[in-house]
């Protein structure tokens, strides 16, 4: 049964969308993250990407999803007698919520940082007019106001 399948919910298929996309994305493991509150509309993902450089990793966001992806160039002429540093490559999905944008990313002794911002929202009430199958038509004061919240 569809987790947005009420008749008071209506349009909130992305939702449900989202929440499939989240479900399937939280087996993965590598690598790890935090998730920090810098300020009231600012937040941090930062990364343990330990070996990887710049040159190796890729940021991306499409339809409110950012993607982090870390590929290392094989180093064909080292041999190892022992290799616990992880050196695959990795997919980390975050699902954004609608206005979150990325405003940067550094990589600083191993961790990968990735900045974020939400915009502070606006509150929009309007009026609509009715409209009757009569002769006449009620109007109803359709002014917009916006008030922050």
């Amino acid at each position: 049964m569809p987790l947005f399948n009420s008749p008071f919910l209506l349009g909130f298929d992305h939702f449900e969308r989202a929440v499939d996309r989240i479900a399937k994305m939280s087996a993965e493991g590598y690598p790890p993250y935090n998730i920090e509150q810098l300020g009231e509309n600012r937040i941090r993902i930062t990364l343990a990407v330990a070996g990887f450089a710049d040159r190796d990793l890729q940021i991306q966001v499409e339809n409110n999803q950012l993607t982090v992806r870390g590929r290392q160039e094989d180093a064909g002429d080292r041999v190892y007698l022992h290799r616990g540093i992880a050196a695959r490559q990795f997919q980390r999905s975050f699902v954004l919520a609608e206005g979150i944008e990325v405003t940067g990313a550094e990589l600083d002794n191993g961790l990968l940082h990735v900045d974020l911002v939400r915009p502070e929202q606006e509150s929009r009430v309007r009026n609509v007019e009715i409209k009757t199958s009569k002769s006449g038509s009620r109007t109803i004061d359709s002014r917009t106001s916006q008030a922050k919240s």
